[in-house]
């Protein structure tokens, strides 16, 4: 296995969530990769082992960092075996560490979708088998390694797994809502919306403070793993942890000040003492204002531009009273919250309608197997004193900018 000291250029395939590639791949211009080749729910860049750590602990909006290792192709499922019993298995990692295999097939060849994930499987064990006589364990809810395999008709590729566990799992989250928002998500969510760190940021449906935090983090250039101790990489052969210890120690872990105001609220006190929970084990946690109100008991008394993104109870069981309440959310926007960029995430269409005002964009992607909206809605200076169109007579038409 190349050593983190070879300068061999690796496929780097960053896997994300659908409707975030492109801002996953304004992330990494950004972090200094500037040749981004976009791919379904991933975005692809080459690089070496210290890119690799170093974008596990840097990147906001990607769920994993995978490492290309093998592409070939094959034309039955035992030339599949064939093909990966000529790999030697045992120069990625030791026998004593657990693996499994997880990916994605697309492949008439195969009556099961799972079976060449066995084949897999077998090949790393019987390559351990012969070369040392024994064989690793597999453990398919927490492997130490974890191969990534994607079939395409008769192509495979095989990549290891350099974060392990989802990159969603920051490491800060003490307690959790009962929906909580996935933290690629919302760090995605921010990106999409261009909020440029700076300017003051809300949310008014915080929950367990997911966007609170992500913002915070971006505002104050943290990164947002900066919590999190376990990655996959850790157990691979090659593992060079100076070097490792190098990029942890040089990143940004400190918070004396935010540039903006970041603030929260929710009408649970539970959920708002969950959310102070979580913001206390993180640097930009003390800096960041939560408070016990329904969004309907706050207005916004200065001139200074606001950016709100929430993501509201989808409610799609609530019936009627989920609905109304969306269209509440649209008046207090449009009465109360002037100068003011504002960003609802849902799923519910119905409610969405409800809102009462024009997007000026609309967003699909998704939070879980949810499909959602991420809607935009500008409000001007003179909204306040505005008089706007009865909500019952209003046409539900949208702009040019629609993205869905």
């Amino acid at each position: 296995m190349n050593s983190t000291k070879d300068s061999k250029e690796l496929k780097i395939i960053l896997k994300t969530v659908f409707g975030l590639e492109q801002v996953l791949a304004e992330e990494l211009k950004e972090l200094g990769f500037k040749e981004t080749k976009i791919l379904n729910r991933a975005v692809e860049i080459t690089g070496n082992w210290k890119d690799v750590y170093f974008l596990n602990l840097h990147v906001r909006c990607a769920i994993a960092v995978l490492v290309e290792i093998e592409s070939f192709r094959f034309s039955s499922e035992e030339d599949l075996y064939k093909k990966c019993m000529k790999t030697d298995w045992t120069q990625y990692f030791s026998v004593d560490k657990t693996f499994a295999v997880k990916g994605a097939v697309f492949s008439s060849l195969f009556k099961h979708t799972q079976y060449p994930h066995l084949l897999l499987k077998d090949a790393i064990v019987d390559t351990f088998r012969d070369k040392t006589g024994e064989r690793p364990n597999v453990n398919i809810k927490t492997p130490q390694v974890l191969f990534d395999l994607y079939i395409q008709q008769n192509d495979a590729v095989i990549s290891l797994n350099t974060s392990g566990v989802p990159l969603y799992q920051r490491g800060y989250r003490q307690v959790a809502g009962e929906a909580p928002l996935n933290e690629v998500v919302a760090a995605g969510l921010i990106r999409l919306s261009g909020w440029d760190g700076k300017t003051d940021f809300m949310d008014v449906f915080c929950g367990s403070g997911t966007l609170l935090i992500e913002a915070g983090m971006y505002a104050a250039k943290i990164p947002s793993n900066i919590e999190r101790t376990h990655y996959a990489f850790k157990n691979f052969a090659n593992f060079d942890s100076a070097l490792w210890e190098k990029i942890y120690d040089e990143a940004n872990k400190k918070c004396s000040s935010l540039p903006c105001k970041i603030s929260g609220s929710d009408i649970s006190p539970d959920m708002v003492t969950k959310a102070k929970r979580n913001l206390s084990g993180v640097a930009v946690g003390r800096f960041i204002d939560v408070q016990t109100k329904s969004f309907d008991e706050l207005e916004k008394t200065d001139d200074n531009p606001l950016t709100i993104i929430s993501n509201p109870p989808y409610g799609e069981r609530m019936g009627d009273e989920v609905i109304e309440m969306y269209g509440d959310l649209g008046t207090w926007m449009k009465h109360k919250m002037p100068n003011s960029e504002c960003w609802i995430i849902s799923s519910n269409e119905d409610a969405l309608k409800n809102v009462g005002l024009r997007p000026d964009r609309k967003i699909r992607l998704y939070n879980g197997d949810l499909e959602c909206s991420f809607r935009k809605y500008k409000i001007f200076e003179g909204s306040k004193k505005s008089q706007f169109e009865k909500r019952a007579g209003y046409s539900d038409s949208y702009s040019s900018s629609e993205e869905e």
